[in-house]
C-alpha cells in the first residue's frame, strides 16, 4: 500500500512539475543588414501565414470526418429548440463558476472548454442563453466560497436560471502537498469531510442569491486512469469524492449532480491535453454533450 501510495505521489509530482514549468530556448543573435532582416521577417510572416491556413485545413478536415462531432452537432439541433421550449422562449442565463474545467484550460481551439462549446454550439443561429464563465485555474472549494462574496459573481448569479459548478481537483491536489512525505487514503478521507461542508455552504450560499435557479454539479473523472490504470487507489479516491459530491447534490431539490468519469474511460481516443491532466477539445465536447443532456431532461 505505501509502495502505491508513493507511486501516486511520485506521479502527481511529475504532472505538477510539467504543468507548471515554462521553458524557454535562447534565441540565436545573428547580424544583419536592414534590408536582409526586413526581407526575411517578411518570408516568415508568409510562412506563417501558411502554415496556419494549413493547420485550419487539417483541423477542419478531422472534424469533419469526426464521428464524435457529427454527433455533438446532431445532437446541438436537436437540443436546441428543447432548450427554447424548455424555457418558455425566453432568453435563459447561465453562469459557470469552479476551477480550471470551467475555465477551460487545455482547449487548444481557444473556445473556452465546455461552456464555451455550449455557448457557441446553442448560440449559434439566434442568442437564446446568456453564459457568464468564472472559473479560475487552481481555485480550490475554500476559495471559490470566498469567490462567491464578488459583486460581479454574486450579481451574475442572482440573476441566473442556471449555474454550472467544477470544483474539488485541486481540493485533492492540496492534500498531496500537504503530505507528499507521508501520503495516506486517511489524509484523502479527512479532507473529503471538510469539502463536503464547504460544499454546503456554497449551495446555500448559491440558493440565497437565487432560490429560483438549478444548479448543476459535474463530478470529476480520472486523469490516471489511462495511463496508470493498475494503481487502483486513484480510482477508488475520484470514486469517493464524486459519492460526497452527489450525496450533497442529493440534499437540495434544485441541484443535480452530473457525473464525467465515464466519459474518459475510452483508452482508444485521445481526450486529454498536453498536460495529461485537463481534457482537450474533443474531451470538453464530450464533458459539453454531457450537460446538454442533463439541461434538456
Amino acid at each position: 500500500m505505501k509502495k502505491k501510495i508513493a507511486l501516486i505521489l511520485i506521479v502527481i509530482l511529475f504532472i505538477g512539475i510539467g504543468m507548471i514549468l515554462v521553458t524557454t530556448q535562447p534565441s540565436k543573435q545573428v547580424i544583419e543588414t536592414k534590408e536582409n532582416k526586413q526581407s526575411r521577417v517578411h518570408e516568415e510572416e508568409q510562412q506563417t501565414d501558411r502554415d496556419v491556413e494549413k493547420e485550419q485545413e487539417n483541423i477542419e478536415a478531422e472534424q469533419e470526418n469526426d464521428p464524435i462531432k457529427t454527433q455533438f452537432k446532431d445532437m446541438v439541433s436537436e437540443a436546441v429548440q428543447s432548450t427554447i421550449d424548455y424555457f418558455t422562449n425566453k432568453e435563459t442565463h447561465i453562469t459557470a463558476i469552479g476551477d480550471s474545467l470551467t475555465q477551460g484550460v487545455g482547449d487548444s481551439t481557444g473556445d473556452g472548454g465546455y461552456v464555451g462549446i455550449l455557448d457557441k454550439a446553442l448560440n449559434k443561429d439566434n442568442q437564446i442563453v446568456k453564459f457568464e464563465n468564472y472559473g479560475k485555474r487552481g481555485n480550490r472549494s475554500d476559495q471559490l466560497l470566498k469567490r462567491l462574496e464578488k459583486p460581479e459573481i454574486a450579481t451574475s448569479i442572482s440573476n441566473s436560471d442556471i449555474v454550472l459548478i467544477t470544483i474539488g481537483a485541486n481540493d485533492i491536489m492540496k492534500v498531496v502537498k500537504e503530505n507528499f512525505t507521508n501520503l495516506t487514503f486517511k489524509d484523502f478521507a479527512q479532507e473529503r469531510i471538510a469539502y463536503e461542508e464547504r460544499l454546503k455552504k456554497i449551495f446555500d450560499k448559491i440558493n440565497k442569491f437565487n432560490p429560483n435557479m438549478k444548479i448543476y454539479l459535474l463530478g470529476f473523472y480520472n486523469p490516471f486512469g489511462k495511463y496508470f490504470p493498475e494503481i487502483k487507489e486513484l480510482g477508488i479516491i475520484v470514486e469517493n469524492w464524486n459519492s460526497t459530491g452527489k450525496k450533497v447534490a442529493g440534499m437540495y431539490e434544485n441541484i443535480t449532480f452530473i457525473p464525467t468519469i465515464d466519459l474518459f474511460d475510452d483508452t482508444n481516443v485521445d481526450l486529454f491535453a498536453e498536460d495529461n491532466f485537463h481534457p482537450n477539445t474533443r474531451g470538453y465536447q464530450r464533458m459539453a454533450r454531457r450537460v446538454l443532456e442533463y439541461l434538456t431532461n
